[in-house]
């Protein structure tokens, strides 16, 4: 008994807030195991833009054991490499292929396909999610939580999750502080058409004097374009991006459309704890950090794999598993918030040490040994 049913018998297993891939994947997750679980979301609909769009050999295998990894290599794109570029030059390579791993690449596909596939996978096995849902308040006991919604309703649930992003309710209600900071620099986002020497199978990393673009494929033929600027538009048009590709790509490369786009700014923040009792954390609402590497997505569905197990066995009577979630999972985040950290504050030294940077990066290219552990970690495998 899960979604509408649970909903209105007023108690359940486990009350997650917020059906993005970390919510979608501890629900999926939990109903395979026999656990009762509520889904809300404050959103009338999910998502239907691409934003984080790769997802590395360590989360494949995490969601092999809810049947969606099959289901996400038929849509993606498969890239067994990541290059750093200055304009045509290779400074380094970071090869996948060669990790030991049934997944030796990067899937790239649109966050949207991600939850779809995900969603598909809860209603399968009988759950759903409520949506228009705007949780207000948490008051938790000995024996569970009552979270009480904006409408009035309220859920009683052994436990509550909250996989409800970087402003995250439950993290509040919880009295769970956040600390960190934000960076200097906004990004533009965009997917866009292009003609040129652009990768159908590696994502390129473009570092130059102006600054650095990311570049990589989508299975719909378009390409992700990722970049810092100072002040980047709400809505970048084609001539915006063109001139980033311009003044920071290989050269030869054409947008002839953009087909969405948006901009953003980034923090790095991990939450004092990720579990206050009876309530827990994860994802976004547990860590937020720099895109570079692309951590974020994947951090937050193998939070959401572990979590599922170690709340079913709470519901059980076993707390064991539960009581090491936060000393397991908190070290991982400030390890990834330290390296997408180093990576961000690379990519946007100031103009004048740029030039010296990209020299220090292909003599450390020229060390296997470097490639390698950069691979490992990329991958998201040392953190098996």
């Amino acid at each position: 008994m899960t979604d509408t049913t649970a909903r209105n018998a007023h108690t359940t297993d486990v009350l997650v807030v917020g059906a993005g891939p970390t919510g979608l994947t501890l629900t999926a997750a939990l109903l395979s195991h026999g656990v009762r679980v509520v889904l809300v979301d404050k959103q009338a609909e999910g998502a239907n833009t691409s934003r984080a769009a790769g997802i590395n050999a360590r989360t494949l295998e995490a969601l092999e054991g809810i049947d969606v990894t099959r289901r996400l290599l038929k849509e993606g794109i498969e890239a067994p490499r990541f290059t750093i570029r200055d304009g045509a030059k290779t400074l380094l390579t970071v090869d996948f292929s060669g990790l030991a791993t049934d997944y030796p690449f990067t899937l790239l596909a649109p966050q949207s396909t991600t939850e779809r596939l995900l969603l598909d996978r809860v209603c399968e096995l009988g759950g759903d999610v409520l949506r228009a849902e705007t949780l207000a308040s948490l008051t938790q006991d000995a024996a569970g939580v009552t979270a009480t919604f904006a409408e009035g309703e309220t859920v009683r649930a052994r436990y509550v999750v909250g996989a409800d992003g970087m402003h995250s309710t439950v993290r509040e209600q919880a009295g769970i502080g956040f600390r960190g900071g934000s960076y200097e620099h906004s990004f533009v986002l965009a997917d866009v058409r292009l003609t040129g020497d652009a990768p159908t199978d590696e994502v390129r990393l473009f570092w130059a004097a102006e600054g650095l673009t990311v570049v990589a494929p989508l299975p719909d033929g378009s390409f992700r374009i990722v970049a810092p600027v100072d002040d980047a538009p709400e809505r970048p048009s084609r001539d915006v991006i063109q001139a980033l590709l311009d003044a920071r790509g290989p050269g030869g490369l054409t947008v002839t459309d953009v087909t969405w786009g948006s901009r953003f700014r980034i923090h790095h923040r991990v939450a004092d704890a990720y579990r206050a009792g009876r309530i827990l954390l994860a994802g976004d609402a547990a860590h937020v950090h720099s895109p570079a590497g692309g951590q974020g997505m994947n951090l937050g569905i193998q939070d959401a794999i572990v979590l599922a197990d170690a709340l079913t066995t709470a519901v059980n009577g076993d707390l064991e598993l539960l009581d090491r979630y936060d000393t397991t999972r908190r070290p991982i985040a400030h390890e990834v918030v330290e390296l997408t950290d180093r990576l961000t504050r690379l990519a946007t030294l100031p103009r004048p040490l740029r030039p010296l940077r990209n020299v220090v990066l292909g003599i450390v290219g020229r060390i296997p040994a470097a490639q390698r552990a950069l691979a490992s970690r990329l991958s998201g495998l040392v953190y098996r």
